[in-house]
């Protein structure tokens, strides 16, 4: 069986491929840290939910592997916590087929230089410094980088979150507290809360340090990993350029279409229709019926002459729809 380290080298596709030549069960609903805790034997269900695993929303509940202990430190405060994720994928996951004999392809680690293939144990990390040069590291030497945010999410700012473009945000997770910290956990929980500000620190998660956000949600504290200022590309279009006359008429009537179609967010109003769509041609071709398919064509798009009046029709929809 392979190690968690080793797992986690590995794409999803490739841990995908291993949890169904081992027929783990729940696999296609599973992200990779799930699936990898899964082939590593440290999967464990949760009995706080519906029968089939999922609330009310279809959402299923946190795995129970922490994929990162340490503690949260602000002032001369620390709290030991685990880091949970948050999120998970729920795409329908595909092999790689030969289309001439229906075959599975498989990914092997072959070297380059003798075509032979390699052991885990044989591989390390290399980074091209110069055209065919590299140098290497170990796993084990990528581990032992120093990084003051390696055990500990040093908290050093508090913001209001509509400072922060949500650009900058890359994954959610959930932070819990070990048995020790739940009070001073509880105390930040709802200092945060009463506030309405989050904090700003960083945090290393698999050889990579992330700016990182801590947030109230509910009953939990969520942290988001950020994307560092330098990452995010400045935006550049031609398009963007050239000056366009825009009438206050135009703005207001765009407000009010705004206004007709706000409301409060319900995310268990919005689903993945195409996914929906997916599953029922997979059973289609199981059972072997045809599946329907939209025409290999793209839509006209349509020129917007008077966009005023565009507009104004739209309002118009939207008030008949709601009346």
């Amino acid at each position: 069986m392979a190690t968690q380290q080793e797992l986690k080298e590995l794409t999803k596709e490739q841990l995908y491929e291993m949890a169904q030549d081992r027929e783990v069960e729940g696999r296609s609903q599973m992200d990779k840290d799930q699936l990898i805790a899964a082939l590593s034997g440290n999967g464990t269900k949760s009995d706080d939910s519906g029968d089939d695993g999922t609330d009310e929303v279809g959402r299923s509940p946190t795995t129970q592997r922490a994929i990162w202990r340490g503690a949260i430190t602000f002032g001369l405060i620390t709290i030991p916590v685990g880091l949970y994720s948050a999120t998970e994928d729920r795409d329908i996951s595909f092999n790689l087929m030969s289309g001439k004999d229906g075959s599975r392809i498989k990914y092997k680690r072959v070297s380059s230089e003798t075509g032979k293939e390699v052991d885990w144990d044989d591989i390390v990390k290399g980074y091209e410094y110069e055209k065919g040069r590299y140098v290497t590291f170990t796993q084990e030497e990528l581990e032992r980088i120093p990084s003051d945010s390696l055990r500990a999410i040093d908290v050093v700012q508090f913001v209001d979150q509509a400072d922060i473009d949500p650009i900058y945000f890359e994954r959610s997770y959930y932070l819990a507290p070990n048995e020790s910290g739940v009070k001073a956990y509880r105390v930040l929980l709802e200092a945060l809360r009463r506030s309405g500000r989050v904090g700003i620190g960083k945090i290393t998660i698999r050889e990579k340090e992330r700016l990182c956000v801590i947030r109230p949600s509910d009953d939990v504290i969520v942290l988001e990993t950020m994307k560092w200022p330098d990452e995010i590309r400045t935006p550049a279009f031609e398009e963007l350029e050239g000056d366009v006359e825009v009438r206050d008429q135009e703005v207001e009537m765009a407000e009010a279409l705004i206004d007709h179609l706000s409301n409060e967010f319900d995310p268990s109003a919005f689903h993945d229709t195409y996914r929906e769509r997916l599953e029922e041609a997979i059973q289609a071709k199981i059972d072997g019926d045809e599946i329907q398919l939209v025409a290999d064509e793209e839509p006209e798009p349509q020129k917007v002459t008077d966009l005023l009046e565009a507009l104004q029709a739209s309002v118009e929809a939207t008030r008949k729809k709601s009346a």
